[in-house]
Order: structure tokens, then C-alpha cells, then sequence
């Protein structure tokens, strides 16, 4: 019982960086180079991810 750690709380910074832009709309948009070619669509297609939040949207072009 005597050896007790302890655990240093995440700072308001730390705990919410980055969401509140993209809960706003405002994602930070990355594009992804794995995949081009969609194989149901038979069509070239964009990947893209947001740095902060992760969220993904593809386009066709």
C-alpha cells in the first residue's frame, strides 16, 4: 500500500487540442497517397485526412 504513483492530469490544452476547429468545420486536410484508383467506381480518387481529428473524404476527379 505504501508505493503509490502518481499520475499527472492532461492539461485543458492537451485535452481538447484541435477539436474545437474541426467541430467547427474547419479540418486541417491532408491528402493520403496510398490509394488512387478506386476499383468499385473504376474512377481516380482523392484521399484525404484531416491531421487533427482523423476524419477522411474522398473525391473523384
Amino acid at each position: 500500500m505504501s508505493n503509490v504513483i502518481e499520475f499527472k492530469r492532461p492539461s485543458l490544452k492537451q485535452k481538447h487540442k484541435g477539436k474545437t476547429l474541426c467541430r467547427s468545420g474547419f479540418h486541417k486536410w491532408e491528402v493520403v497517397t496510398k490509394n488512387k484508383f478506386d476499383v468499385k467506381q473504376g474512377k481516380l480518387v482523392t484521399l484525404y485526412q484531416c491531421k487533427r481529428c482523423g476524419e477522411q473524404k474522398v473525391t473523384a476527379l
